[in-house]
């Protein structure tokens, strides 16, 4: 079927909430992908963090191919071993001696961990969450409503109560938010969504502080930064700080849908038998890619490689910035890195595209990068490249 077949099947089936596509893509290797007409494209939107080796990676599809043939999936009444290994996996990078719970996606991961504050605060009465300004967490009825963005929760009032917001880089404004209801704070170390803003490792480590002060939960959405994009296992680990639990989810598969929630020894049994669970969560072939994942990075040293390709990325962007007075500023941490525009992003978005290079408009006057981490130098030189000319043209 060609590009017009397909884009009409969209037009007559599928629901235009995400609006008309701008592509149709038919396959990819590494940071390459190709549409329907044959044309090459960098992917450097990485289907929003989530191609961590990038497009077919060897290691990946011949796990995924082998599971698949064995074992597809099994219910969390019997165990396998992929789930005990990818547990085991998670908990010696971030949190030793914790466990995991397994799902389908970061929005289910962060409804896991709000679940999560309310099962531990419920003895005391507790059952607040704190988020940010700015924030993400996902599109379920409470990840929406602790996602700190109105126009996220426009049309789907009433909301759930139980959610407070505070404002990200202030620890003085997150101390004035916390009740004695408050259970637990939730946080992004990188809010991507929000315009690929960091946050101060001072800010992290101020917020573990006050709740181990006032007794609270300390949380991280790691949805987008986790798995290495940063060029560490996880973004909060740039700030020295230790959480009582995480999400994770979008790059663990390295393209198969799966998430997680890592909690730490204070949190690691508060679910017990029927508190909470998940069908498809941890099934064998999720866990045959999230193990591919994970051993894929160590043995090919791509968090290092990370760290050195988003210093490369920052470096010519800032040059690119110094060129173009429309950019006013260059954010991220690794291979998770912004631009952001005296004015809005998306015609730079449309720009690039044309030009061969695909990113992401966000938060309306930032151009996001999520290239994957097995990039190569050449082809972030290029990207650079054809930024700085599409900021010149446009």
């Amino acid at each position: 079927m060609d590009a017009d077949g397909i884009l009409d099947l969209y037009r007559r089936f599928v629901m235009p909430n995400y609006g008309p596509p701008a592509l149709v893509l038919v396959r990819g290797r590494g940071a390459r992908v190709w549409d329907a007409d044959g044309r090459v494209y960098l992917d450097f939107a990485g289907g929003i963090a989530v191609n961590t080796l990038g497009h077919a990676h060897p290691r990946l599809v011949r796990a995924i191919r082998q599971q698949a043939g064995k074992l597809m999936h099994v219910s969390n009444l019997y165990a396998h071993e992929g789930q005990g290994r990818l547990a085991q996996a998670l908990v010696e990078r971030s949190l030793p001696g914790g466990r995991c719970f397994f799902c389908n996606s970061g929005a289910e991961a962060n409804e896991g961990l709000i679940k999560l504050a309310r099962r531990w605060g419920a003895p005391s009465g507790r059952y607040e969450v704190m988020t940010m300004r700015n924030s993400f967490h996902g599109r379920t009825l409470a990840t929406l409503t602790a996602t700190g963005q109105e126009k996220i929760q426009q049309g789907f009032a009433p909301l759930p109560e139980g959610f407070r917001h505070a404002t990200f880089n202030d620890l003085d404004s997150c101390r004035a938010a916390v009740t004695d209801r408050t259970a637990a704070i939730l946080v992004e170390a990188i809010q991507g969504e929000g315009g690929v803003l960091a946050a101060e490792p001072a800010f992290l480590q101020g917020l573990q502080a006050l709740c181990r002060e006032r007794d609270l939960l300390l949380m991280f959405d790691e949805v987008q930064c986790g798995i290495g994009r940063t060029g560490r296992w996880f973004g909060f680990q740039h700030a020295g700080v230790e959480p009582d639990a995480f999400s994770v989810a979008k790059g663990l598969g390295g393209g198969f849908p799966m998430g997680a929630i890592v909690a730490g020894p204070r949190l690691g049994e508060v679910f017990q038998p029927g508190s909470h669970g998940s069908t498809f969560g941890g099934t064998p072939l999720a866990c045959a890619a999230g193990l591919a994942v994970i051993e894929t990075i160590e043995e090919e040293g791509l968090l290092a490689h990370a760290e050195a390709m988003g210093a490369l990325l920052a470096e010519r962007l800032c040059e690119t910035a110094a060129r173009r007075p429309i950019v006013t500023q260059v954010r991220g941490r690794g291979l998770m890195a912004g631009i952001a525009l005296d004015r809005p992003a998306a015609p730079y978005q449309d720009a690039l595209r044309e030009a061969g290079l695909l990113v992401i408009a966000t938060a309306g006057n930032v151009l996001r990068f999520l290239p994957p981490l097995t990039v190569t130098p050449a082809q972030v030189r290029r990207a650079a490249r054809l930024v700085d000319a599409s900021l010149k043209s446009v």
